[in-house]
């Protein structure tokens, strides 16, 4: 069985299960009530936006407070980084853990499948969801392109950001999916080493400490520089590396209890 096999079958039963199709809904209508408000609001003050030489435009009150609320000063919650913080532990709590909880796991070592297949495979499945997702959100200011000038470039780079955000979240879902005996326990684990990575460097910066090694640390500082349109290598290699290292971790701790089974 190859990683494009198993991407499938996981795919199929996040599609048949419920909690997909439900968190996908929810959080769908939540940005789509989002989306009408911070147009309306930039609507609103379009007569002051036009007094402004190089004021801002769609893309940066519209399109990009869309994806996120805390990076990009929204007065309204939930963008879509906010919702994936919570989303996405949910999705991948059962990737692993669900099959070691049912029993299912020895089945999947009978097969001969290696543990890097079953882990990568599951992963993918997961992005496939998650990047499906942000296509349907960037969908919406999209949607008004006929009528509206819009920063390609901008939004762009904020899409990548999104996109390599949602990997890196799925990847550290799937490593503690590997490690934890229970869905919930995965879930919970999962969404205290997400936040822990969002705000790793707030505490520094409400002491006023400028220090490099935590905001480097942050991924929030990675994914602002994105959101705002700069594209670094520095913020590529860092999402790269978590990546990396998450499902390192997964697919050794799964090689390990193979060997032990």
């Amino acid at each position: 069985m190859t990683i494009l096999a198993v991407t499938r079958l996981e795919l199929r039963r996040l599609f048949v299960r419920p909690l997909a199709w439900v968190l996908g809904a929810l959080t769908l209508a939540e940005l789509a009530w989002r989306f009408v408000l911070l147009l309306g609001s930039f609507l609103a003050g379009q007569i002051k936006l036009a007094a402004l030489p190089a004021g801002p435009g769609y893309t940066d009150l519209v399109g990009v407070p869309l994806l996120s609320s805390m990076l990009t000063g929204g007065f309204l919650p939930f963008g879509l980084a906010e919702l994936a913080l919570i989303i996405v532990p949910l999705l991948t709590m059962s990737a692993i853990a669900g099959e070691r909880s049912n029993g299912t796991l020895p089945l999947l070592f009978a097969s001969g499948l290696p543990a890097s297949r079953i882990v990568l495979g599951k992963y993918l499945a997961v992005l496939v969801w998650l990047l499906l997702w942000l296509a349907l959100t960037l969908a919406m200011p999209l949607s008004l392109t006929h009528a509206i000038h819009l920063d390609w470039g901008k939004l762009a780079a904020a899409a990548l950001g999104m996109a390599l955000m949602l990997a890196a979240l799925a990847a550290v879902g799937v490593a503690c999916s590997a490690f934890a005996s229970h869905p919930a326990i995965a879930a919970a684990a999962s969404m205290m080493l997400v936040l822990a990575l969002w705000i790793v460097n707030l505490g520094a910066q409400i002491a006023g400490v400028d220090n490099g090694v935590i905001n480097w640390l942050a991924m929030s500082t990675h994914l602002e520089t994105l959101l705002r349109g700069l594209v670094a290598s520095s913020d590529l290699l860092w999402f790269v590396l978590l990546i990396v290292l998450a499902l390192a971790l997964a697919i050794r701790r799964l090689a390990t209890e193979r060997e032990r089974n």
